[in-house]
C-alpha cells in the first residue's frame, strides 16, 4: 500500500458522524446499532456507573488481535480512527480488507471507560486511572478487560491512547504527532521476543508515517510499571503496542492526527496479516526518537512584564461545557524559554504586556484570553471542539 492509497481510503471510509474531541457512547451508539446488523457485536460488561461496554468482533483468521480505546475517557482520537478502520474492513469490495479478515480476527472494545468518556476525564466514575489498575483490578472496567485478555489470549494487544501537546519527537521543534511504545515487561526492561515482535510492527508503521509526517513520530518512555495494562501484557509474553495520538499543527480537534492513526492501524493489520512477525528488524524501532517535552501551546516571547524582559508560556486547559470541549488558555510559566517551542509563537519585540481583563494579573495559573502588547490586541482562545 502506498500513501496515495491510504489517503484515498481515509477520504472514503472516514466516519462522518464522529468529529472533534468529545466522543462518548451517545456518539457511537447509532454506529453500534448499524454494526450489529453486519458483524458480531455484544455487550461484555458494564462500567462502574452501569454504562455498557461493547466488543466488536471482525474476521475469522487465526491471528488474534485485541484493541481497546478510550481507557482514558478524554483520549478520543483513536476511537474515531477505529470506526474509520471498521468502515474499511466491512467493505466486502475491498480486497485488502478481505485478506486481513481471512488472516486475522479482530476484537475491538471501542470505549473501555464510558463514564470517563461521558465526563471527558482521564479517570473512571470512581476517579481511578484504569491504566494503573491492571494488577489490583479494583474496577469493573479493569475486570472486563482482564477477562477478555484471558479468554482471547491475543497474539497482539493494541492499547490506544492520546497524549498532550507538550510532547516533541526527540529534543526538537517537531511535535510528536504520533507516538508508539513496545512496553517493558520487567524492571530491567529486557528486550524479550514479544517486545521485539511489537517493535517490528511499530518500525513498519513508522516507515510509512515518515513519508507523510517526517520527524513527527516519537517513542514513548518505557519505564516499567506492572500496574499498566501494556506492561502487564509484556510481562505475560504478549506483544503490546501502545498508540499515542498527539498534536499536529493547528489541529486541536485531532482530525489530522486521526488520519495518521488510521494509516498506522491499517498498516499494522496489513503487515501482520501478510508477514510472519518474528521480531526480525526490531532494531529499526530505535530509529524513532524518544519523546521530549519541548512544547507549550503558546509562547509569548520577549515581552516586558513588571519592568522585566521575559517570556510567557501558555497551555490550554480542556473543559467540557455543554457537550463541547473548551480550550482555556492558562499561564503556566514566566521565564526565559529559549529551550522551548510554542505551537504558536508571538514575538513581543520588548513591548509591555497587559491583560485585556484589567482585574486579572499576568501570573502563573491565571487565564489569559486576550492581552495587549502596547496597544496591539491579541486573542488566543481556541474554538470549541
Amino acid at each position: 500500500m502506498n500513501i496515495d492509497t491510504l489517503k484515498n481510503w481515509f477520504t472514503l471510509y472516514k466516519e462522518p458522524s464522529l468529529f472533534g474531541r468529545y466522543i462518548c457512547l451517545d456518539h457511537i451508539s447509532p454506529l453500534l446499532d448499524e454494526l450489529s446488523k453486519k458483524v458480531d457485536l455484544r455487550q461484555i460488561g458494564s462500567s462502574e456507573n452501569n454504562a455498557p461496554i461493547h466488543l466488536i468482533t471482525l474476521g475469522t483468521g487465526p491471528k488474534k488481535l485485541l484493541f481497546w480505546s478510550q481507557m482514558h475517557g478524554n483520549e478520543s482520537t483513536t476511537t474515531k480512527a477505529i470506526f474509520d478502520l471498521i468502515n474499511l474492513l466491512i467493505d466486502s469490495n475491498n480486497n485488502i480488507a478481505s485478506a486481513i479478515l481471512k488472516e486475522c480476527t479482530l476484537y475491538i472494545v471501542p470505549i473501555l471507560s464510558p463514564d470517563g468518556a461521558k465526563a471527558y476525564t482521564r479517570l473512571n466514575y470512581n476517579k481511578i486511572d484504569l491504566n494503573r489498575d491492571a494488577q489490583n483490578k479494583t474496577q469493573k472496567e479493569s475486570i472486563v478487560l482482564n477477562d477478555l485478555i484471558q479468554q482471547i489470549k491475543p497474539d497482539f494487544g493494541f492499547n490506544l491512547h492520546g497524549q498532550r501537546t507538550i510532547f516533541s519527537a526527540g529534543e526538537t521543534n517537531y511535535p510528536a504527532t504520533v507516538s508508539f511504545l513496545s512496553p517493558a515487561g520487567d524492571a530491567k526492561r529486557s528486550i524479550t521476543k514479544s517486545r521485539k515482535q511489537a517493535m517490528q510492527v511499530i518500525a513498519k508503521m513508522n516507515e510509512v508515517l515518515q513519508e507523510c509526517i517526517p520527524n513527527q513520530v516519537g517513542r514513548y518512555d518505557d519505564g516499567f510499571n506492572l500496574n499498566c495494562v501494556g506492561d502487564t501484557l509484556s510481562y505475560m509474553g504478549i506483544p503490546a503496542i501502545l498508540f499515542e495520538s498527539g498534536h499536529y499543527p493547528n489541529d486541536y480537534d485531532r482530525e489530522t492526527t486521526r488520519q495518521y492513526i488510521f494509516f498506522s492501524l491499517i498498516t499494522s493489520l496489513h503487515y501482520i496479516s501478510t508477514t510472519e512477525i518474528t521480531g526480525k528488524g526490531y532494531k529499526d524501532y530505535y530509529l524513532i526518537p524518544e519523546n521530549g517535552k519541548c512544547f507549550y501551546d503558546i509562547i509569548v516571547r520577549d515581552v516586558i512584564l513588571n519592568g522585566k524582559n521575559t517570556d510567557i508560556a501558555i497551555q490550554y486547559k480542556e473543559e467540557l461545557t455543554k457537550n463541547n470541549v473548551k480550550f482555556i488558555p492558562k499561564i503556566v510559566k514566566i521565564d526565559n524559554l529559549q529551550k522551548f517551542y510554542g505551537h504558536r509563537e508571538i514575538i513581543g519585540e520588548k513591548r509591555a504586556i497587559r491583560n485585556e481583563n484589567v482585574t486579572v494579573e499576568i501570573v502563573p495559573e491565571a487565564e489569559l484570553l486576550k492581552f495587549y502588547l502596547d496597544s496591539e490586541l491579541f486573542l488566543i482562545e481556541q474554538a470549541k471542539s
